[in-house]
């Protein structure tokens, strides 16, 4: 292998591995009501993603993900809450084609 290619690997595994998230410290600690997100207020926040983005541009006090959560069930939830407002990967599976 010719020694550009190697640095340009390095370079993406590089690249790669620092964009990988680490743990959540704040998983099963609740927020200041009190509260732990879980399954449902997951797929709430899933389902909602793309309207509290675009609010978050003009706020700094609305975030797009709970921190103060359950762990797997609601990123979970939030990944099928995701899933059913954008419209899943079926949709393209089902389309019928018209022949010309």
């Amino acid at each position: 292998m010719k020694s550009s290619v190697k640095v340009m690997l390095l370079l993406f595994l590089l690249i790669m591995i620092s964009c990988t998230p680490g743990p959540n410290p704040m998983t099963d600690a609740a927020n200041a009501e009190g509260d732990v997100a879980g399954f449902w207020l997951g797929i709430w926040h899933g389902f909602t993603l793309m309207f509290t983005f675009i609010l978050s541009w003009f706020s700094d006090t609305i975030s797009i993900y709970e921190i103060h959560n359950n762990g797997f069930w609601y990123n979970f939830g939030f990944l099928f809450g995701v899933m059913c407002f954008f419209g899943g990967s079926g949709g393209g599976a089902c389309k019928k084609y018209k022949r010309k």
